[in-house]
């Protein structure tokens, strides 16, 4: 099909798809590194993300959601692999990720969002 595939040393695999990115994590860790159990990731097993220019951004969102009926799971915060994020349940219980990565900064124009960062 076309897309790039890039892989990590922690078992993501992500997929650059027209300024989107389809990112696989394993469960056990999605559900680690948010700090629930696997059973309560829900229906379908993902999350949503939603990437911000900024650190600060990520709390802003995270408040944004949460006054509009978003129940928190994991405050904004640092990243051991040099980002920044959260997580909340948007009120049909689908689990969303807001982050801001360091190395990926959204495009200028549009605010699409590459992987490893850097556009053609």
């Amino acid at each position: 099909m076309g897309w790039v595939r890039v892989e990590t040393d922690d078992g993501v695999v992500a997929y650059d798809l027209l300024g989107q990115t389809l990112g696989l994590y394993p469960l056990d860790m999605l559900a680690k590194d948010i700090g629930i159990d696997v059973a309560d990731l829900g229906t379908g097993r993902s999350t949503l993300g939603y990437n911000c220019r900024e650190n600060a951004d990520v709390a802003a969102v995270l408040a944004a959601a949460e006054k509009a009926g978003a129940r928190i799971l994991k405050p904004a915060t640092d990243v051991f692999w040099g980002g920044h994020h959260g997580c909340f349940a948007d009120p049909d219980g689908h689990i969303w990720e807001v982050a801001h990565n360091p190395f990926s900064p959204l495009r200028k124009e549009d605010g699409a969002f590459r992987w490893n960062g850097g556009y053609d």
